[in-house]
C-alpha cells in the first residue's frame, strides 16, 4: 500500500456524501482553518478553497459519488488524491465517528503522510470499466441461476441434466424437466431471465470490445481472460 507524503502549507480532507460535503482544511503545525457543511456544489466548494488554491492537497475516501471531485480539482489546478476505503476504515476507524469528525481525520491522515493511495481511474475509462463491473454483476448472477437448476434436480432426486445452459436449446429442454408445474414454474423463471441475460450481454460484450480497442488493444486480451473466468 501507498502512502501519500508530499508536503503542502494546507491539507483539506473532505468527507464526501451524494447531497453533502464536510470540508476540514488544517495547516502543517495542524490548525484547523476551516471546518464547515456544504452542499456537494462545485462552485460552494471553489469558494471555500479559493483562498488555498497553489498551496492545498485535496483528500476524498473512495466512495460512490467521488468522480466529480477530482475532475473538479483538475480543471481548477488543484492536487487531489483519493483514500483506499478498506485501508482508510482501518487507519481511522473508531466508535467516534461522524462526518465532522471524518473530514478532520482524513485531513490529519494526508497531513502526517498516513493516507493510503487508491488509484484515481481516468475519467475517459470510468464509465466503461463501470459497465464492465456490471456485466460482470450480471455474469454472476447467471451463475446463481444455473446452480439454482441443479439444486433443484438435486431437491426432486432427478437425475442431473448434462446440458450447456448457455446454450438457447439446452435452457428450451429445461422447460419440461419437473413434473411439478410449480416447480417447473420455478424453473422457468430461472431460463427466463437467463434467456434475457443471453441476448443482453451479448451485445454489451461486443460494446466492451470496442471500448477496449479504443482505450488500449494490448489490453483486449486480459478483458476477455476476466469475461471467460466470470462465464
Amino acid at each position: 500500500m501507498n502512502f501519500y507524503n508530499n508536503m503542502h502549507p494546507y491539507y483539506c480532507g473532505i468527507d464526501l456524501h451524494a447531497k453533502t460535503l464536510y470540508v476540514c482544511i488544517i495547516d502543517q503545525d495542524g490548525n484547523t482553518c476551516l471546518h464547515k457543511a456544504i452542499p456537494a456544489s462545485p462552485k460552494k466548494l471553489q469558494a471555500l478553497l479559493e483562498p488555498y488554491m497553489g498551496q492545498v492537497v485535496v483528500g476524498v475516501e473512495c466512495m460512490h459519488c467521488w468522480y466529480w471531485v477530482p475532475d473538479f480539482c483538475e480543471d481548477l489546478g488543484v492536487d487531489f488524491i483519493l483514500g483506499h476505503a478498506l485501508y482508510m476504515k482501518a487507519i481511522h476507524g473508531g466508535k467516534a465517528k461522524n462526518d465532522r469528525i471524518d473530514s478532520f481525520k482524513i485531513a490529519n491522515l494526508i497531513r502526517g503522510g498516513n493516507f493510503p493511495l487508491a488509484y484515481v481511474y481516468p475519467k475517459e475509462m470510468r464509465a466503461t470499466r463501470d459497465l464492465l463491473r456490471r456485466r460482470m454483476k450480471l455474469v454472476r448472477h447467471g451463475t446463481n441461476l444455473k446452480a439454482h437448476v441443479g439444486n433443484t434436480t438435486s431437491q426432486y432426486n432427478l437425475p442431473p441434466h448434462k446440458v450447456n445452459l448457455k446454450n438457447v436449446s439446452a435452457r428450451e429442454q429445461l422447460r419440461s424437466t419437473f413434473p411439478d408445474p410449480v416447480v417447473q414454474r420455478n424453473i422457468d423463471l430461472d431460463m427466463a431471465v437467463l434467456e434475457c441475460y443471453a441476448k443482453a450481454l451479448s451485445k454489451i460484450e461486443w460494446f466492451l470490445e470496442q471500448q477496449a480497442r479504443q482505450h488500449n488493444p494490448v489490453h483486449l486480451h486480459l478483458l476477455r481472460t476476466a469475461g471467460q473466468m466470470q462465464s
